[in-house]
């Protein structure tokens, strides 16, 4: 997963990226609100991880411009790195704007990495309620349904996994008469004169 890093401060933006690089991640680097604005409008990513207190455009700004694109295209998680959590106005503030979680300095390396995989749980729902919501791609031959992020499934499956439902298998009336009834005719014809015989009187 591609992640945002925007933080203003050369050594915590240092300390951010290598541990999210040892972790696995791939990053799109930012150094302010402003920048990492540009930079979202250009590449989208569905995580970022921001510094609360900016010049030019701080973390909740930036939050908000965020929250603003996502009414149009697919939710982003958003983590404020910040001393100033821990006051309630503060909190509340930042919880109103759409902030999703918080991280406090100096940076934990564990906290942020279990934020992270909650994160990744958030998102991975989020995409899978979008696609109920929206069109889904079926394959014209194989009736398979693709899901973003997960790739194609069968229809029993996606039922399943998705929705809780266990599909038995039945055939429609109108299929029976025009399909299945005229092959069963055709097989009972065919098992009588299985020599391809002139049946009597013809």
């Amino acid at each position: 997963m591609q992640i945002m890093v925007v933080e203003d401060d050369h050594i915590s933006r240092r300390l951010v990226t290598t541990v999210l690089k040892q972790l696995g991640y791939d990053l799109i680097v930012a150094e302010d609100g402003e920048e990492a604005w540009r930079m979202f409008q250009v590449s989208p990513v569905r995580l970022v991880v921001s510094d609360w207190l900016m010049p030019k455009m701080d973390g909740l700004q930036l939050c908000e411009k965020i929250r603003e694109h996502d009414q149009d295209g697919p939710y982003t998680y958003f983590i404020c790195l910040t001393a100033n959590a821990s006051e309630r106005e503060n909190y509340i503030k930042a919880m109103q704007v759409g902030v999703d979680d918080f991280l406090s300095k100096p940076l934990d390396r564990a906290k942020l990495e279990i934020r992270l995989k909650v994160a990744e749980r958030i998102l991975k729902a989020t995409s899978r309620i979008e696609s109920l919501e929206n069109v889904l791609t079926i394959c014209t031959y194989t009736k398979k349904i693709q899901l973003p992020e997960e790739g194609w499934e069968t229809i029993e499956e996606f039922l399943q996994k998705h929705l809780g439902i266990t599909v038995t298998h039945g055939i429609s009336p109108d299929h029976y008469e025009t399909v299945i009834k005229p092959q069963l005719e055709e097989l009972k014809r065919q098992t009588q004169n299985p020599a391809g015989q002139s049946l009597p009187g013809s």
